[in-house]
C-alpha cells in the first residue's frame, strides 16, 4: 500500500517506503534501516499524543516486545517511546495474518497446521522464559512468514508479578480468545492464560471457528468461562493436546515447555476429526435459539440492559446554544429471529453477573450509583459528595470487615453514611447496617439471587433504606427485581415491590430507583411506568405512564426528578442517537414538554441545577471509544448546550463541585469544565481503575476495588497520599460508581468480595 497524503517521509530517521496498515491506535509504515534491512515502524496517531495514559502502555508495550528476541516473534530494532509522536520500529515480517488466511483459503490441516501449533508454542516458550505474558494471542497477532509463525503486538503485556499500571482495571483482549481468569481475574493472569489463548487459537487455526463461539461476545464470554470447548471438528491427534490447554483451571494446563514436547510427538499428518464429529458447544448454542422466540414482556421482564426511549415525532426542545454534536451512525440493528446483545445478556444476567465478564466486552460506559450524582446543586438527592467534617466519629478505630451476602460478587457493596452509621447494598445484599465506628453489623439482608453488574443500593432516608432483591434462579414465584423498603432502625422490612430492569441501555447505569426526598421513584415490574411512593409506609402516591413506544429510567437533578426515555426500537437495536429527557412534577408525576438530546449521552452529575451528560458513540459502532462532548440540559429552561471535548476521554466519569473528573484505567485522573470542555488539570496516579470522585475536607477520593485510595488535591490534582491494595480482586470495572464514603474523618471503603475497611484520612494505610 503506498502512502498518503500527509504521511511523514520519515520517522525517527528511517525513510517510509509504505503504508502497511492503520487501527485505532496508530499506523504502521514499511521503512529500511541504513544497512538496507525492512523494518515495521508502528506511529502513534497525533492525538494520542498528549495522552500521558496512553504514553504508559506504549513504553510498557515497548517494553515488553524488547525483553522477547526469539525465532517466532518480532524483534525490535528502535523505538522512542518520547518523540512528539511515540513510534517503535520491528523487524519486519512478510505474511498474511492467521486471520486473513483462514478468511481467505480457510482453516489449515495436516503438516501445516502441526508446523504453526510448534512454532505458536516456541514462541510462548521465549516470551514466558523472560517474565512476559502476551495476554493477546489471537488470529490477528500471529503472522505467516515463509520461516514460519511470527507472534506480534505486545500492546497489552506486561511482566509477570506487576501489579501497576498494567490495564488490568479494564479486562482488554478479545473474548473468543481470553481465558478464564482473564475474564473473570485480570490481576491474576499468568502464563497459563497464553497457554489457554493458544488453544483456542489452533481451533480456530482448525477449523475456522474457536472453540467457544455465540452470536454475541456476551454469550462468548460466558461460555469462554462456564462451558465445555466444543472440538468436535479438531483433528483427533491435536485435540488430545488442546484440551488440557482449555482447561478452566490454570494449574491443570501445559505450560509452553510441556506443550511443545507434546506437540512433537505429533504425527506429520494430524489426520481428520472423529466420525462422530462430536460438538460439546452444540447444547448452549440451542439454548440461545431457543430463547430467541421468548416472548418480548418475558425480556423485558428479566433484561436489565434493555432501555428507555423517547417518542417520535414529539416537539423538539429549545434551541440549543451551540449547534449539536454530530452523533456517530449506529450499528446495523439484529437479524429477524435473532436476540441481539443486550438482550442475551438480560436473559443471562445471572451468569454474566461478574465485574469481569462485562467489563471485558463492555466499553468505557459510565455507571452511576442510584441517587449519587455529583454537583453542588443542593436538594435532597442523596449525594454520594458527603461534606466531610474535620472529626472522627467517637471511639472510631480503623476496621476491615467482609459482608456475608446470599450471592457474594465482585466489587457491588456501595454505601451511604446517615449519622453514626454506613447502610450497604450491593453483592447479594439488599442493604446491611454497619456502625461506623468499629465496623460491626446491626442487621443485614440478604438478597438470594445473583445481581447484573452496577446493582448496589437504591438510597436511604432518615428512617429507611432502600436497595434491591434480586429472584434465586430457581424461584419462579417471585419478581426478578423488587425494591424493598427497610427499617433503618431494626432491619425490618417495611415493603417490596416488583421493579423493572430496563434503565441501563438508556443511561449507562442500573437505576430502576432512585430516592428524592422522603419518596422513593421506580420503574414498575412490566418496564411501563413510574411509580412514586412513600420511602417508609410504601403508600403509592402517584403513577405515569411512560410515552408509547418508549423506555425509560428515573434520573435525579438536584432536587428536581428527570424522566431519560428512549423509543424502543433504539433500546433494543443498542442504538439510543435520540435520548429525550421530561421534567417530572414530583407531586403527581406529570411529564413535562419533551426536551430532545442528540447523540448517545450518559448522565454524570449536576452543576448549577442543570443535568450534565457525556456524550459517547453507541457500543459496537464505528467511532472510537471516548467521551467525545458534554451536553448540560437546564429542565427549567429547557435549554440544551453542547460542548466539544478537545479529545476523546475513556475511563470511568463522575462529578463534583462543578468539576468533571474521568479516571483513565492505568490511574490517570483528568480534570474538566464542563461549561467549555477544557482541561484544568491531569495527574497520573497508581490506583488503576479507580471510581470516583467523591469529595471531603479538601480532598478527592479516588478507589479502586482492590481497595486502594488515592486522595488529589482539587485545586491541580496534587497527589496528597495513597494506599496499598486491601482486597484481593480486579482492580474495578469501567465505569463504576464511587466506593468511598465519608463520614466525618473517617472513610469507608468498599472494595471486592464484599470487602469494606475504613480508615482516619490524616492517618491512611500504608504499605507494609
Amino acid at each position: 500500500m503506498s502512502l498518503r497524503e500527509g504521511d511523514p517521509a520519515e520517522i525517527g530517521g528511517y525513510p517510509l517506503e509504505a503504508r502497511l496498515g492503520a487501527g485505532g491506535m496508530g499506523a504502521v509504515f514499511l521503512a529500511r534501516t541504513s544497512s538496507g534491512r525492512r523494518v515495521a515502524v508502528k506511529l502513534i496517531h497525533r492525538q494520542f499524543a498528549e495522552d500521558d495514559e496512553f504514553r504508559i502502555r506504549f513504553r510498557q508495550e515497548v517494553a515488553a516486545a524488547r525483553r522477547v528476541s526469539g525465532a517466532f516473534t518480532a524483534a525490535v530494532v528502535d523505538a522512542d517511546p518520547e518523540a512528539e509522536q511515540p513510534w517503535m520500529a520491528t523487524a519486519y515480517i512478510e505474511g498474511r495474518t492467521l486471520a486473513q488466511h483462514c478468511a481467505a483459503e480457510g482453516p489449515l490441516s495436516g503438516a501445516e497446521l502441526r508446523r504453526l501449533a510448534i512454532g505458536l508454542a516456541e514462541a510462548l516458550r521465549d516470551i514466558h522464559r523472560v517474565g512476559v505474558v502476551h495476554r493477546d494471542l489471537k488470529p490477528s497477532n500471529v503472522v505467516l512468514s515463509p520461516e514460519g509463525p511470527r507472534v506480534i503486538d505486545f500492546g497489552i503485556s506486561r511482566a509477570a508479578g506487576q501489579e501497576t499500571l498494567t490495564m488490568t482495571g479494564r479486562v482488554i483482549g478479545t473474548p473468543p480468545f481470553m481465558s478464564p481468569e482473564q475474564l473473570q481475574s485480570p490481576r491474576h493472569v499468568g502464563p497459563g492464560s497464553d497457554v489457554f489463548s493458544l488453544g483456542t487459537l489452533l481451533v480456530y487455526a482448525a477449523t475456522g471457528r474457536g472453540p467457544f463461539d455465540a452470536d454475541s461476545p456476551y454469550m462468548t464470554a460466558y461460555q469462554v468461562v462456564h462451558e465445555e470447548p466444543s472440538l468436535g471438528a479438531v483433528p483427533v491427534a491435536l485435540r488430545a493436546v488442546v484440551e488440557p490447554c482449555l482447561d478452566k483451571e490454570p494449574k491443570g494446563r501445559p505450560s509452553a515447555d510441556e506443550l511443545l514436547v507434546l506437540l512433537r510427538d505429533l504425527p506429520a499428518d494430524l489426520g481428520g476429526a472423529d466420525a462422530e464429529g462430536a460438538d460439546p458447544g452444540h447444547r448452549t448454542r440451542d439454548m440461545i435459539t431457543q430463547r430467541s422466540s421468548v416472548p418480548r414482556a418475558v425480556l423485558a421482564s428479566t433484561a436489565p440492559g434493555a432501555t428507555p426511549a423517547s417518542t417520535p415525532g414529539e416537539a423538539p426542545a429549545a434551541e440549543p446554544s451551540v449547534a449539536p454534536i454530530p452523533a456517530p451512525s449506529g450499528p446495523d440493528a439484529d437479524s429477524p429471529g435473532t436476540l441481539n446483545s443486550r438482550r442475551l445478556y438480560g436473559l443471562w444476567r445471572p451468569v454474566l453477573a461478574a465485574a469481569a465478564v462485562v467489563a471485558a466486552i463492555g466499553g468505557g460506559v459510565a455507571v452511576l450509583n442510584a441517587g449519587r450524582f455529583g454537583g453542588d446543586s443542593g436538594g435532597d438527592k442523596g449525594d454520594s459528595v458527603v461534606a466531610s467534617g474535620a472529626a472522627l466519629p467517637d471511639g472510631f478505630k480503623p476496621w476491615h470487615k467482609t459482608v456475608p451476602g446470599g450471592q457474594e460478587m465482585l466489587d457491588e457493596l456501595r454505601c451511604v453514611a446517615h449519622g453514626d452509621a454506613v447502610y450497604c447494598g450491593g453483592g447479594g445484599v439488599v442493604a446491611t447496617r454497619i456502625r461506623v465506628m468499629d465496623g460491626s453489623q446491626t442487621w443485614t439482608v440478604k438478597s438470594p439471587g445473583i445481581p447484573s453488574v452496577g446493582v448496589h443500593m437504591v438510597g436511604a432516608t432518615d428512617d429507611t433504606v432502600l436497595g434491591y432483591r434480586i429472584a434465586a434462579q430457581d424461584d419462579a414465584q417471585s419478581p426478578p427485581n423488587e425494591v424493598v423498603a427497610i427499617d433503618a432502625k431494626s432491619g425490618r422490612e417495611l415493603w417490596s415491590a416488583p421493579s423493572g430492569g430496563q434503565s441501563t441501555a438508556v443511561t449507562g447505569r442500573f437505576e430502576d430507583a432512585v430516592v428524592i426526598g422522603s419518596a422513593v421513584v421506580s420503574v414498575d415490574g412490566s418496564n411501563s411506568r413510574f411509580e412514586a411512593r412513600d420511602a417508609h409506609s410504601g403508600e403509592v402516591l402517584w403513577t405515569t405512564s411512560f410515552p408509547a413506544g418508549t423506555q425509560c429510567a428515573p434520573v435525579p437533578v438536584g432536587a428536581r426528578l428527570v424522566a431519560m426515555c428512549a423509543t424502543d426500537e433504539e433500546a433494543d437495536d443498542l442504538g439510543v442517537f435520540h435520548p429525550t429527557l421530561y421534567d417530572v412534577d414530583r407531586a403527581s408525576g406529570t411529564l413535562g414538554t419533551p426536551i430532545a438530546v442528540d447523540g448517545r449521552a450518559v448522565p454524570v452529575g449536576v452543576v448549577d441545577g442543570r443535568l450534565v451528560l457525556l456524550q459517547e458513540p453507541v457500543a459496537g459502532g464505528a467511532e472510537p471509544e471516548g467521551y467525545y462532548g458534554v451536553v448540560r440540559v437546564d429542565p427549567a429552561s429547557r435549554k440544551v448546550t453542547y460542548t466539544r471535548l478537545a479529545r476523546r476521554y475513556t475511563g470511568t466519569a463522575g462529578m463534583v463541585n462543578g468539576t468533571l473528573y474521568v479516571s483513565g484505567q492505568t490511574g490517570l485522573v483528568t480534570a474538566l469544565d464542563p461549561a467549555t470542555g477544557r482541561r484544568k488539570w491531569s495527574r497520573q496516579t497508581d490506583v488503576e481503575g479507580a471510581s470516583g470522585p467523591v469529595a471531603g475536607a479538601g480532598a478527592l477520593y479516588f478507589s479502586s476495588a482492590t481497595g486502594r485510595v488515592v486522595a488529589l488535591s482539587p485545586d491541580g490534582g496534587r497527589i496528597l497520599w495513597a494506599t496499598p491494595p486491601q482486597a484481593d480482586g480486579l482492580t474495578g470495572e469501567a465505569g463504576a460508581s464511587p466506593r468511598v464514603t465519608v463520614a466525618g474523618r473517617a472513610l469507608i471503603v468498599a472494595a471486592a468480595d464484599n470487602t469494606l475497611f475504613a480508615f482516619d484520612t490524616r492517618n491512611p494505610p500504608k504499605a507494609g
